[in-house]
């Protein structure tokens, strides 16, 4: 069996105090002053918003993905290839309003999911 050597960095040190301490108002920092979460409430308003829309968008755009393959398969009539379209148009319309109204940017609906790659 090897000898098992222990490594021991500050970043590792730091986040161990903060589990051991328990509940975080209980842990302090070097200067012994509790940390403090400062939370801006339009940023986290925007966030959830941001959120929320990058989730309506997906399904929105699953929809339309579905929907021509139901359109290509020939099972819908011209009536309801119609309101479908109009349904879609009208979401999609919906959605890109609420994008404004955010003050979101169409790239900010696209969130990178890092190795799995963008969202949209």
């Amino acid at each position: 069996m090897y000898p098992t050597q222990q490594v021991k960095t500050e970043p590792i040190n730091n986040f161990a105090k903060v589990m051991q301490a328990g509940p975080l108002n209980q842990v302090v920092d070097e200067q012994g002053l509790k940390p403090r979460i400062n939370i801006d409430h339009d940023k986290v308003k925007n966030g959830l918003g941001q959120l929320v829309l990058t989730v309506v968008k997906l399904l929105h755009e699953l929809l339309e993905r579905q929907a021509i393959r139901r359109i290509d398969s020939g099972y819908l009539s011209e009536e309801e290839i119609e309101r479908l379209g109009l349904t879609l148009m009208l979401q999609a319309q919906e959605i890109e309003r609420m994008r404004k109204e955010f003050g979101l940017n169409e790239e900010d609906l696209n969130l990178d999911l890092g190795p799995l790659g963008k969202i949209l």
